[in-house]
């Protein structure tokens, strides 16, 4: 069994889930699924299944947006093979990509603007702005002219191919993904390119909470063919079987239901739709909505949908259930339960995982025994990310990395999609990167030094001045977890070698990702360890290659941080730049390669840190996944050699187990027994498949080295041997006479 709740992008989940749902809606809106004589015939048996559907007391919301910006280019890669592009078992498969870089050989976004000669080249946004909205009469042209005609026959396909679906290459998408890079010049395109797609409106049917229920794609041909398709359905019944489907299947969690009152964002749809709604037994609004949204503070829900663990259909197609005896794995029917019950080898059926996943399951009451006010909210199975973040404030500095909406930092010039570059994640206080819209969050540093180590959230809260109800454990969980390591778990498991009276720590963060993009909130290691001189070195294939050998300091500069330069970075003239920092300073270092390929001074510790890159709302900090990555197969080996501590964590215990198995393939070692990390993350994990408990740093464990050949180790004490019977008398027989005398030649007086 496979599983990689954590490691994935959720930007992937979300797309195979939006095309997922599109894919359906098009073939039944195609095959006219229902039955009737005609399209009035099938119409008419809609609208009495929809009207006999339960009441849903919210408010939905019929959203238009139109895009004059954005193209979407399809690569090679999608154009090779019998299959009809990349769709569905591209993004959600048994090969499933974990970033959204893996797709770049295949589908990548262009801009429509650069190059073009037309007047409304400046207008920029994809028009999910509330200015567009509000500008009724430009957006009911805009959103109407290239989609009167949007409907063709071969719509269906193009949007799938722009989801990146089916594909007979295999597994080979995520090497060929990994190495390339989309540059600026590709994602404008290049000359001799086909022409890019223009998706050029998109309708959106959501509820007042911002839970996404269903979605249409209107086509507007490729770029240059004047923007229009051929076809003859108009919007309004575009839009009017949109929210039929949308009710009798919503995408979104909740079983099937029609809207007590409909508002829709464009003036003149709206118009049309007054004949067609109360037909569905539901009361359409006054007067179009104004605003983006129905309230202020709107924002799209994090979407639940479940999905099959061997066939990935989602919940809004079959009615999903779990496993009776380990409630861990959800499958569609008897028939997956049965396919995935009797895989070979043995040890990767779920006959051999369901009493061991059934142990992982009883581990959720204690990954969300937090002290924290919002733990019952952020821990339950439904958690809403974005709604938390929204509500609070947190929609600026790291926050933004943390969910899918918001935009994060970006240089001019720089490629969005790959993260931010490093002036910009060097740029600011630390703290002022922690802070939302609202108060300050975090309070000035206290001025005695912790008495002890702490072992808890609760006993740091306190220390540092922080109410309970504060969520920066979401963000302070990474420099949190590498403290507890030093002052907790090395003394413990390494205690020769005297951890906490080193006045000085080398320590090298391995297969950096999302900790590499929040960089700065590991200034709170040195007001927790304010007696030793840290220098934390970033490795990993994934850094910006650009950002390689860069070096440099945190120090206190009154009330705030500033950044000195080091090594590799032009430092200032009369700066002063030195190679060794003193103590309450941080050195950083930045080498953009794999381990087994660093060369340099050995650690004193090694912690492994995430998969993939940002912006990643799910992925997984701290988080190893041995087995999904193969530079590991080459990493373990090097830290075998240099038998340096090395400390990782991991989101389930699941995947503590498979990552000992991949530490035994690769050393001949293994790994400590995993225990509950007390700074974990409170943020509860989507997972897709399953139900086990994934958080991010949820469990720690290090690596367990093989004894070098040869080493003359003693073999561990056992029973003493049996002493064997004497097979010749113990006292010596009388010499006969005429033997010779025995020579006392070899006998020296000492």
């Amino acid at each position: 069994m496979e599983f990689v709740s954590g490691y994935r992008d959720e930007f992937l989940d979300f797309a195979a889930l939006l095309f997922g749902w599109f894919r359906k809606f098009a073939s039944e809106r195609g095959t006219g699924v229902g039955g009737g004589n005609g399209p009035e015939g099938r119409s008419r048996l809609m609208e009495a299944q929809v009207r006999r559907l339960p009441p849903d007391p919210a408010l939905w919301v019929l959203h238009i947006l139109p895009n004059r910006s954005v193209g979407i280019s399809l690569g090679q890669g999608a154009k090779q093979g019998p299959g009809p592009g990349l769709g569905a078992a591209r993004l959600l498969g048994d090969e499933p990509p974990l970033c959204l870089r893996d797709l770049s050989p295949y589908v990548s976004f262009v801009s429509l603007e650069d190059g073009e000669e037309e007047e409304d080249g400046e207008e920029e946004g994809t028009g999910e702005e509330e200015g567009e909205l509000e500008e009724e009469g430009e957006q009911a042209t805009t959103s109407r002219e290239p989609t009167q005609d949007a409907e063709t026959p071969g719509e269906p396909e193009d949007a799938e191919e722009e989801a990146g679906g089916e594909d007979s290459s295999g597994g080979d998408t995520r090497e060929d993904g990994g190495e390339e890079e989309m540059g600026p010049e590709k994602r404008r395109g290049k000359r001799g390119d086909a022409a890019p797609l223009h998706l050029a409106c998109l309708l959106l049917v959501t509820d007042e909470h911002g839970t996404i229920l269903g979605i249409d794609l209107l086509m507007g041909g490729p770029q240059g063919s004047g923007g229009r398709a051929t076809g003859a359905e108009g919007l309004a019944q575009r839009a009017y079987t949109l929210l039929c489907h949308s009710m009798a299947c919503p995408m979104g969690a909740g079983d099937p239901r029609r809207p007590r009152q409909l508002t829709v964002g464009d003036p003149q749809l709206h118009r049309e739709l007054e004949s067609l709604v109360p037909r569905l037994g539901v009361k359409l609004a006054k007067a179009p909505m104004r605003t983006w949204g129905p309230r202020p503070g709107f924002t799209f829900a994090s979407l639940r949908a479940r999905a099959c663990h061997v066939c990935h259909r989602h919940s809004f197609e079959v009615k999903l259930m779990p496993c009776p005896q380990c409630g861990a794995v959800l499958y569609c029917g008897e028939t997956c339960v049965w396919a995935d019950w009797r895989r070979r080898p043995d040890d990767v059926s779920h006959r051999f995982w369901c009493p061991r996943l059934a142990a992982f399951m009883g581990r959720a009451g204690e990954l969300a025994a937090l002290p924290f006010t919002y733990t019952a909210e952020v821990t339950s199975e439904m958690f809403n990310k974005e709604a938390f973040l929204a509500s609070r404030g947190l929609t600026r500095g790291y926050w933004t990395q943390l969910s899918m909406l918001l935009p994060g930092p970006v240089a001019p010039g720089y490629p969005p999609g790959n993260g931010p570059p490093l002036s910009l994640l060097l740029s600011g206080d630390p703290y002022q990167l922690l802070q939302g819209d609202g108060p300050p969050l975090m309070p000035p540093v206290p001025p005695d030094p912790p008495r002890g180590p702490f072992g808890s959230w609760q006993d740091y809260y306190a220390w540092r001045g922080l109410g309970l109800d504060s969520p920066l454990a979401v963000l302070l969980t990474y420099p949190l977890t590498v403290y507890y390591v030093i002052t907790h778990l090395v003394p413990q498991s390494f205690p020769e070698l005297n951890i906490q009276n080193k006045q000085s720590l080398k320590i090298h963060v391995v297969e950096a990702g999302k900790e590499f993009d929040l960089i700065m909130v590991f200034w709170e290691l040195s007001v927790l360890l304010p007696h030793v001189a840290l220098e934390l070195q970033f490795v990993g294939g994934a850094l910006p290659p650009e950002n390689d050998q860069q070096h440099f300091t945190l120090q206190r500069d009154g009330s705030g941080v500033s950044v000195r330069p080091g090594s590799g970075v032009s430092a200032r003239p009369g700066s002063g730049a030195k190679e060794k920092g003193s103590r309450r300073d941080l050195q950083i270092k930045i080498s953009a390669r794999p381990y087994h390929l660093l060369q340099g001074p050995k650690p004193d510790l090694v912690i492994e840190c995430s998969l993939h890159s940002l912006p990643s709302a799910s992925s997984s900090g701290f988080n190893s996944g041995f087995g999904l990555k193969d530079t590991w197969l080459s990493s373990l080996p090097r830290l075998q050699s240099l038998r340096v501590p090395a400390f990782f964590t991991e989101s389930s215990e699941y995947s503590c187990v498979m990552d000992e198995q991949t530490m035994a393939g690769a050393t001949g070692g293994g790994t400590s027994p995993p225990q509950p990390n007390p700074f974990r993350s409170p943020f509860r994990l989507r997972a897709a498949d399953n139900c086990m408990p994934w958080y991010c740093n949820a469990f720690i464990f290090h690596l367990v080295y093989k004894p070098p050949q040869g080493s003359g180790t003693r073999p561990a004490p056992g029973p003493a041997p049996p002493v064997p019977a004497p097979t010749v008398p113990l006292v010596p027989a009388r010499r006969r006479r005429g033997d010779k005398r025995p020579s006392r030649g070899g006998r020296r007086r000492r």
